[in-house]
């Protein structure tokens, strides 16, 4: 085996007891993205979900030891971009388990996270190398490179050490023709009967396996600066000329080509594009839609979305095309709070948003960040008294976290800003996170009123009683059991 590919998990301490039943769990994406580019080049590659198939980190050492590949790829992701770097602590652990049973094996990590601190993973690490961007084209190079194809000077996108010095090599460029180099996931290689759902998304009594998420596109071509997604594309970005922040598509055929598969082989009905923007490109949602449509699949599809790219037009497509949940990031009613993180939107497109997709029946989840940086106690509290009076059908609730890749972060490093005391604080739902300070309030106030809304929102009758008129009251009692889980907190 030239190259065995791993996602790691650690999901107990990333999301303490909600684990246990509430989380979903996703397919590896880019572990099975890379997986598939690998192939494709002819290499002989495996894949290794340990949050699938639940393994601690020495039974992964135990399952590297009997497969004795050439090299072993960690890919740093979570379910969704700012989840990299939460994933370290559970990276660690593996390495350090697999190099109890070999020295000789050559480890390297790749995701956002290592691609946003490369040096400093390097340093921090028991691994060969750090892939400092996207890493189908890295790991490619570096496949070669074991075979003696080619010399280590020219494997692209890794940061090692040699003599003693750190060496980083010129970037590797970002894979452009998705459709024909990196077409979808093996899924015949992935404990497909694993993968469940998350909790709303099953809401009204639909079973939560079986599950799969996958990507119609990469990128954003955005600049929130409490986001993170950028991380691993900047490299070949620059290198490519690109000038969407590295926002790229796959092809409407190929997604269906992929849907088809899942629908057809393993049966499923409960699926996440996974992108960080779905509705962005109308031309590409509506030929998705109108394939969707046609096969006429009986699809539970979920999908995230600025406010700003909600229009009828797009929206009239969604439930007959399967797609019956749009989470919407609306972050903040505070309009200072908006534009401190260069999003800023008015609360009339909310609205307007909001009311288009209800009025074609589909389900809507709300985003909200709690501790931006003009936020006070008024600005917060005013952001959850009007996400109760939304009704919604579900909501998140995140406070600012400073993700390393994002301009948060860097801030944050500069101004000697207090970070979470390790990666795993990283974790939205970790016992030892803290968030950053507001202008106004500090971390542990933020954290602390974050935790409290939670639970306000969740018990409250208003948002109850929209529950059970939508779902029935089997729903509403799922809801009250999630409530009535608190999170175990270090600071509060």
């Amino acid at each position: 085996m030239d190259a065995l590919i791993i996602n790691p998990g650690g999901r107990d301490k990333t999301y303490q007891n909600l684990n246990n039943g509430l989380t979903a769990v996703e397919p590896p994406i880019w572990a099975g993205l890379i997986t598939s580019f690998l192939k494709k080049k002819g290499h002989q590659v495996g894949i290794l979900d340990t949050n699938g198939l639940y393994l601690n980190p020495t039974e992964t050492a135990k399952r590297v030891q009997d497969l004795k590949p050439k090299l072993v790829v960690i890919v740093v992701y979570g379910h969704n971009p700012s989840a990299s770097t939460q994933t370290m602590p559970s990276t660690r652990e593996i390495v350090t388990e697999i190099r109890k049973s070999s020295q000789d094996i050559k480890i390297i990590l790749v995701g956002g996270h290592v691609a946003s601190l490369p040096k400093k993973s390097l340093e921090e690490e028991d691994v060969d190398f750090i892939c400092t961007g996207e890493g189908p084209y890295t790991l490619d190079d570096l496949i070669q490179f074991q075979k003696g194809e080619i010399e280590l000077n020219k494997v692209r996108g890794i940061c090692y050490n040699h003599s003693g010095k750190i060496i980083q090599s010129s970037p590797a460029p970002l894979v452009e023709n998705l459709d024909e180099e990196m077409p979808g996931l093996p899924w015949d290689l992935l404990p497909m009967e694993n993968y469940r759902c998350h909790n709303w998304h099953a809401f009204g009594g639909i079973d939560r396996s079986p599950y799969a998420s996958i990507y119609t596109t990469l990128g954003c071509p955005f600049t929130c600066t409490f986001c993170c997604i950028q991380a691993p594309f900047k490299e070949g970005e620059v290198l490519s000329n690109q000038t969407k922040n590295s926002y790229r598509k796959w092809s409407s055929k190929t997604i269906l080509s992929q849907i088809d598969i899942l629908v057809k082989d393993y049966g499923i009905k409960n699926i996440k594009f996974a992108d960080e923007i779905f509705v962005l490109d109308r031309t590409h949602v509506n030929e998705i839609c109108d394939g969707l449509i046609e096969r006429g699949y009986d699809l539970n599809i979920w999908a995230y979305s600025r406010v700003d790219t909600i229009t009828d037009e797009v929206a009239s497509k969604f439930y007959k095309a399967g797609i019956k949940w749009i989470c919407l990031g609306i972050e903040s009613f505070h309009e200072d709070s908006q534009k401190s993180v260069n999003k800023a939107i008015k609360g009339t497109r909310i609205d307007k948003a909001i009311e288009i997709l209800k009025s074609h029946h589909i389900n809507i989840i709300g985003n909200f960040i709690f501790g931006l940086p003009e936020d006070n106690m008024e600005s917060m509290q005013r952001t959850l008294d009007l996400a109760i009076e939304m009704d919604l059908d579900f909501s998140n609730f995140y406070c600012t976290m400073p993700y390393p890749g994002s301009e948060l972060y860097k801030q944050a490093v500069n101004e000697r800003q207090k970070l979470p005391e390790d990666w795993q604080g990283y974790s939205q739902h970790s016992y030892n996170t803290c968030p950053l300070p507001t202008n106004h309030i500090s971390g542990v106030d933020v954290l602390r009123f974050r935790d409290d809304a939670f639970h306000s929102y969740y018990s409250h009758p208003r948002y109850l009683s929209y529950i059970e008129k939508k779902f029935g009251k089997e729903t509403r009692d799922s809801i009250t059991a999630m409530s009535s889980t608190r999170l175990k907190r270090k600071y509060t």
